[in-house]
């Protein structure tokens, strides 16, 4: 599917009258993906999901979703700012923006926001913990697109960044920025210690130790078939959450009683 944004028109006179029910936030990164995806590839395809889901919850459930323009500013990994124009967002900065956010849809009268996010490096939960004290009337969840469904069910070979996934849903959406010809095999270098390998501990991985092309993941057998069947997948999920979360009034109506 082809998106074309028109900015000549502005939107204002349509959307001013109208009640929303929530909004969603796509959140992406600033880094290189392999050699044949975009650097914005992560705001591009959260943003897309993103608007999926809201005409799906719109369509099948009547609750009205405004999806806010998505945010390029993500946390990087060691080594990825050694990669020509790479950005590292630091924590501080991303919970700045997330909190100015947060407190102009609450002047708003906007009291519930989903963070659909596409970069594996963003970790929002301390941020979410820290406004549900300072705004306890403010819902705010955070959910990674890519993450939605297991990928193996859907993909032959998925990886981890730039793989068979993340361009078969590209080259759905947006096939004119995939040079799949371009690509680099995304072949990648474990930890050595078996601890790690293991996940008995955590730390992030050096970008430049582990994968040569930016990819882990080989992303040749991608189609923009698979990228369909899954973005559909996922936007179907999707409308479901922002129909219930349209019906929670409180942090009360969450749980079972």
């Amino acid at each position: 599917m082809n998106r074309e944004i028109d900015l000549s028109v502005s939107a204002y006179g349509v959307t001013r009258h109208l009640d929303y029910d929530l909004a969603i936030l796509p959140w992406g990164a600033t880094e290189p993906h392999n050699l044949h995806l975009p650097y914005l590839t992560d705001a591009i395809l959260a943003h897309d999901v993103a608007v999926d889901a809201a005409q799906r919850a719109w369509d099948a459930y009547g609750v009205r979703v405004m999806v806010l323009p998505p945010v390029a500013m993500g946390a990087q990994n060691p080594g990825q700012r050694d990669l020509k124009f790479c950005i590292h967002y630091r924590y501080d900065t991303q919970r700045a923006i997330l909190c100015d956010t947060v407190a102009s849809l609450h002047h708003q009268g906007i009291r519930k926001l989903v963070i659909v996010n596409g970069h594996g490096g963003n970790v929002f939960k301390s941020m979410i913990r820290d406004l549900a004290v300072d705004d306890p009337d403010f819902i705010l969840l955070t959910t990674d697109w890519f993450s939605a469904l297991p990928g193996k069910d859907w993909f032959d070979d998925p990886g981890d960044h730039a793989d068979e996934l993340e361009t078969s849903v590209m080259m759905h959406y947006h096939p004119e920025l995939v040079n799949l010809e371009e690509a680099g095999p995304g072949a990648a270098h474990g930890f050595a210690l078996q601890s790690l390998r293991q996940k008995t501990a955590w730390l992030p991985r050096h970008w430049t130790l582990v994968t040569e092309d930016t990819g882990i993941g080989n992303p040749k057998l991608a189609t923009a078939e698979k990228g369909k069947r899954f973005a559909e997948a996922v936007a179907e999920r999707y409308a479901l959450l922002l129909k219930e979360l349209s019906q929670v009034n409180s942090a009360e109506d969450f749980y079972e009683r």
